[in-house]
Formats: structure tokens, sequence, C-alpha cells
């Protein structure tokens, strides 16, 4: 996908979130999260989008950028987001993908933000119509987009969630969005860093298999509700860490 591509995806996952949390009662339950409200939600998204921001006027070589302060007030909230978010959109467009910044990956360039902004927004948009008691169309996400969420949960997310959240199972899991023609191998195991490589069709053995189109695999591997199926050793994806 290119940069404009994951800006556009940026803007209209925040677009429908926003949409659904702002004309919701900010006391009202999130589903997809059972410790937060739907204030909890608006919150975490300003304050990931605010810090997008900061790094992304954070030297490359710079320190781990802090999250800025957020209002505690919903009234004072709601705008403040709607205004970083305006600014995060306009700095990323007028940016392109390749200004130096800071990243929590080795490629240190713009474009890791809006990729990552773009589906940080689109899960979250996920857990704003739950909070409406609404379930999402099985098809919200289209299949490109969708694959490109669950290859950077297993190669950028993954590695650094494994990093805090220890993985205690071992075995070959095997991710298959039959939609896209997207299929990854992924290796885990107590005493070792997960391994992931691009496989070739859906018939490579393994030890767990989930399977689905681009959007039920990718909200399978962000633990969302959805219509992957899982078939093998189950533990093994379950053991998967999502940050």
């Amino acid at each position: 996908m290119e940069h404009a591509d994951y800006v556009a995806h940026l803007k209209t996952q925040y677009t429908a979130a926003h949409a659904a949390l702002v004309t919701n009662d900010p006391v009202a339950p999130v589903p997809n999260c059972p410790q937060w409200t739907v204030f909890d939600l608006v919150k975490h998204l300003a304050g990931t989008h605010s810090w997008a921001l900061t790094a992304l006027s954070t030297p490359p070589d710079g320190a781990w950028p802090a999250i800025p302060d957020r209002p505690d007030a919903w009234d004072d909230l709601v705008p403040w987001w709607e205004g970083k978010f305006a600014e995060l959109a306009d700095t990323l467009e007028r940016l392109g993908p390749d200004a130096p910044a800071w990243t929590f990956v080795p490629e240190k360039k713009s474009g890791v933000w809006a990729r990552r902004q773009a589906h940080e927004t689109g899960i979250h948009h996920l857990d704003a119509l739950s909070a409406r008691d609404a379930e999402a169309p099985a098809l919200l996400f289209d299949p490109e987009f969708a694959a490109d969420g669950v290859d950077e949960y297993l190669t950028w997310i993954l590695p650094l969630a494994a990093e805090r959240i220890p993985i205690e199972v071992e075995g070959r899991v095997l991710l298959h969005a039959a939609d896209a023609g997207r299929t990854w191998e992924v290796v885990v195991g107590p005493d070792r860093k997960p391994s992931v490589h691009a496989v070739t069709g859906s018939g490579t053995d393994a030890d767990a298999t989930v399977a689905g189109t681009a959007d039920a695999v990718y909200r399978a591997v962000w633990g969302r509700p959805g219509g992957a199926i899982v078939s093998g050793d189950r533990r093994l994806f379950d053991g998967l860490p999502r940050p």
C-alpha cells in the first residue's frame, strides 16, 4: 500500500469511529474492551493520535516520546481529540512517507506512522461500534487494507509485544487471508523470537491454522470478534501476545 492509501484509510476510520463515539454516552461500556468506557476509548485514541504527532517531530535517534496530557472532561476532550487528529492527518500529508521521524521499528520514516495509525484507528472503529451494541459488518475492511493490518501485527507489533509478554507456547501457526491471496507462517517458542514468513497458498503444514477473509483474520489477530476459523492447536494462536 502507498502512503496516500494509509492516510485515506486513517481518515475514513477516524470519521466512522468519531461518529460512533461522540454521539454515545461517555460512560457506556465498550464490550470489545471490557475495562473501558466510551470516555476511556476516546481518551486512548486522543492520546495515540497526539503521540504519533509528537513522534513525527522527534528526531529518529531521540528518546521514546511521552504521551501528551489530555483533558479530563468529556466536553474538553472531544474537541482536543478532533484538533489533534486534524493536525496529524495534515502533517502526514505534508511530510509524505520518507521524512525522518522517531518510530518504534527499524525504519525511521514518517510513513510508519501513517500505517500504524490507520490500523490503530481501524481496530478501534470496531470497538466504537461495539459500544453502540452495533454488530460490525462482516466485510468492514477491504481485503488489501485488512491483509496489510495482519502483516503489520505480525511483523511490527508481535515482536515488540513478545518482549514484554513472554510466549509460553511452541509451534507453527499459519494465517491465511483467502480473499487477499496472502498467507503467513509464524513460528513461536518460549526461548526464541517469533519468526514470520510469507508463504504461498494455504497448504503448508502447521500446528494451528487461522483462515478466513482478510477482514476476519485481521480482527482475529487483534482479539476482536469475527468469522476467522481456527483449527489445530488453538493454544498456539491464543498464545500470541496482543498489546
